[in-house]
């Protein structure tokens, strides 16, 4: 096979487009959690703080969970992480759909269950498995369509999401999230690992997952990488879980939220396809520092200027634009510096940081508007960050680790 092809076999085809399908059924209903809480606060009885602390801690199984679905994709292949993701994730919307939804009931669907869910189906592991089906010249460009897929979920499920809350209610909604995720089950089946990676080197196949862990925690530029993945994770949980009561604070009009998470997704599209394709011309880490450092500053642009509708617009499209934009060019130096057999543990490693800034952003959030009466000191640290995240990428070094090659 030519390596000119972008596509290089129906094996490649099939498990891209089924990875495309399994992130926008997974994000498409994880993006639109936020829109549920004022049905959940009237109905169930849950505060902000304690619906934060289940997004938190969902959005921390995810991470956590993350490095073992790679483990299950790597030795026994992704339609096996992804049907048993798809599994929990199933359980958990259902517990919710039948009455176990209040007090404790509610941590454990909303974020325990749906949280180790999305653990396989959201983005680390399908796009891991995309990856090994791709050589380094085109890889963040096939990543960068299945990040891309998940955004068009982004865009597609707020929009449609708010309009069943309102015709139809939040149980009907929750029951058609249920008959999404028995589509997403058998999309699981269509999906293919590869048993030899594709541009894969010897002395990297005949490495084991412990050393390869050991391999990638005693380089800095991994653990710079994962530190600023942390920071991604924080933004994305806050403006997700938090968006809908920020701007209904700042007195806007009630569709706005879903407005803002529309557009998030809609140029989330354009974004991951352009990071994508710019870490196939430019430095991976350059592309990363800017992503961060922009982010702060529409954060400021939104939180500092007069509450308005156009200014929300203008938030969703520049926040959207750099909201997955970061996925490429992480997974990209990953695989880059280590290969491709363990990128799903590894990747995994990168996430769960990403997932611990993700539970921190959604549950703090809460906390200081509890504590405060606003978000402010919560888009603070999302400023600071930003300013870390984009110094903390600059020392990466973009080079394939030496290892001993076999005789």
């Amino acid at each position: 096979m030519s390596s000119g092809k972008f596509i290089q076999s129906k094996t490649a085809l099939i498990t891209l487009i089924a990875a495309c399908l399994v992130v926008i059924i997974s994000l498409g209903i994880r993006q639109t959690l936020g829109l549920f809480y004022q049905d959940f606060s009237i109905d169930l009885g849950i505060s902000i703080t304690q619906f934060g602390f289940a997004i938190g801690l969902q959005l921390f199984l995810w991470g956590l969970f993350g490095p073992w679905f790679g483990i299950i994709t790597d030795k026994y292949g992704g339609n096996v992480a992804v049907f048993i993701g798809f599994l929990f994730y199933l359980l958990g919307c259902y517990l919710l759909y039948a009455g176990y939804n209040k007090g404790f009931y509610f941590t454990i669907s909303v974020g325990i269950l749906i949280g180790i869910g999305l653990g396989s189906t959201a983005i680390s592991i399908p796009v891991a498995i995309v990856a090994k089906h791709f050589p380094l010249s085109n890889r963040t460009i096939a990543t960068g369509i299945v990040t891309s897929a998940g955004s068009f979920g982004y865009f597609l499920s707020p929009l449609l999401t708010r309009y069943s809350l309102i015709e139809l209610g939040w149980e009907t909604t929750v029951l058609i999230f249920i008959y999404l995720l028995i589509i997403g089950l058998v999309t699981a089946f269509f999906i293919t690992t590869p048993k030899i990676p594709v541009g894969s080197t010897p002395s990297e196949n005949n490495q084991t997952a412990m050393e390869a862990i050991k391999e990638a925690f005693s380089s800095k530029s991994y653990n710079y990488l994962t530190l600023g993945f942390f920071v991604c994770g924080w933004h994305i949980a806050l403006v997700a879980t938090h968006i809908p009561t920020y701007v209904n604070d700042r007195g806007l009009p009630d569709w706005c939220a879903a407005t803002i998470l529309a557009l998030i997704g809609l140029f989330n599209m354009v974004g991951t396809i352009t990071s994508g394709y710019l870490s196939t011309k430019y430095s991976k880490k350059n592309i990363l520092s800017a992503i961060y450092l922009l982010r702060g500053v529409s954060i400021i642009y939104f939180i500092f200027l007069p509450p308005s509708v156009f200014n929300a617009m203008v938030f969703g499209i520049t926040f959207g634009f750099l909201w997955l934009a970061t996925v490429p060019p992480t997974n990209g130096i990953v695989s880059h510096i280590f290969g491709t057999k363990y990128i799903g543990l590894l990747y995994g490693f990168v996430f769960l940081s990403h997932q611990v800034g993700s539970f921190l952003g959604a549950y703090l959030g809460g906390v200081f508007y509890d504590k405060y009466g606003s978000f402010d000191y919560a888009w603070y640290v999302s400023i600071a960050l930003s300013i870390f995240a984009g110094l903390i990428h600059l020392p990466i070094k973009e080079k394939a680790i030496e290892r001993p090659q076999l005789v």
